[in-house]
């Protein structure tokens, strides 16, 4: 028998209804629409409206489309891994509010926090659960409500992001399909840089916390574009050069949309050019660990069995990193 690879065999996005455009952030602080296009490449983006509404909503919505598109009884779950940013709340893990939502249980489940990089840090632990046999359908689900921590009134940081979430199954490959290489690195002295600054153990919430506004993103913006650029492009070399992987080999490269100009940078690098990158940030803006799975789940169609795809992203930490994998099932039948 074959090496049992780890293979993404249905995928599935799912994005709130409103729609909050550049137009709309005109009216909200001092910006325009031409600023934020030509810095970011963002025209607008998705928001999770209503009372009670989290991560785990916008999660179990991706779940549920996905285990009716790919016809999975839930019953048949055995894993699920929840990269996210934004829990419900510090525990229960918003996996474990998920699986309840969804209608699953006595399982297990639990949430990955690597920032931007959360899905590919998931997709390489349900890998090795996958590989070694431990279990046979694992959903790895990336969500965020970004919008709960960005503040409406700082035009560096409420540009760039939007609520979302997208889901994967995984299952055993023995035809050398799927997860082939990855690559994860961290640097705990980004996080100056790029933080929630309050609502942890560190600072737990008070008057004092919430005057100063440390319960929404901190980012410094020249440090964490610089780093991005030449950690997200760094990787994905990597990865390539230790593959034998060339530019006429990648069949798309799959970025996290924080940036178009952090993406056209690392795509450069790997040589690969725009008709092989996929994009979808003009319309999400940055959704934190549903970026990736969003972008396969609407560029679907253009994936064929075998195809290989890099995968890359930066993130808050700063963690960053790559993986390597082909495609495992021909996504147009």
């Amino acid at each position: 028998m074959n090496k049992i690879s780890a293979a993404i065999t249905g995928i599935q996005g799912y994005v709130p209804d409103y729609i909050l455009t550049n137009k709309e952030l005109e009216t909200m602080v001092e910006t325009n629409d031409e600023w934020i296009v030509s810095r970011t490449g963002i025209k607008e983006r998705r928001i999770l409206k209503g009372e009670n509404k989290g991560s785990s909503d916008l999660g179990a919505e991706a779940i549920k489309l996905l285990l009716k598109k790919t016809k999975t009884d839930a019953k048949d779950i055995d894993l699920i891994i929840c990269a996210t940013a934004t829990p419900d709340m510090l525990f229960p893990s918003t996996a474990c509010l998920i699986a309840e939502k969804v209608g699953i249980s006595n399982i297990c489940a639990f949430d990955i926090g690597a920032a931007c990089s959360g899905f590919l840090y998931a997709l390489t632990i349900a890998s090795q659960f996958l590989e070694t046999g431990k279990h046979k359908k694992v959903i790895v689900v990336g969500a965020d409500k970004m919008s709960s921590i960005v503040d409406y009134t700082s035009r560096e940081t409420c540009v760039l992001f939007g609520d979302g979430a997208g889901a994967v199954l995984m299952e055993p490959n023995h035809e050398g399909l799927g997860i082939k290489d990855t690559i994860l690195r961290t640097d705990g002295s980004g996080s100056k840089y790029l933080r929630q600054p309050a609502g942890g153990s560190l600072k737990p919430a008070s008057h004092e916390t919430i005057d100063a506004k440390e319960h929404f993103i901190f980012q410094d913006g020249q440090p964490v574009f610089k780093a991005a650029v030449k950690s997200m492009a760094d990787v994905s070399e990597e990865i390539m050069k230790k593959n034998n992987l060339t530019a006429d080999d990648i069949a798309f490269l799959v970025p996290h949309q924080a940036n178009k100009r952090i993406i056209d940078a690392t795509s450069r690098r790997m040589g690969v050019g725009d008709e092989k990158v996929m994009l979808n940030i003009e319309k999400y803006g940055n959704t934190t660990s549903a970026t990736i799975p969003l972008c396969l789940w609407e560029w679907e169609q253009k994936l064929n069995k075998g195809d290989n795809l890099i995968l890359a992203a930066f993130g808050g930490g700063f963690t960053w990193g790559s993986i390597y994998l082909k495609w495992a099932y021909d996504s147009k039948k």
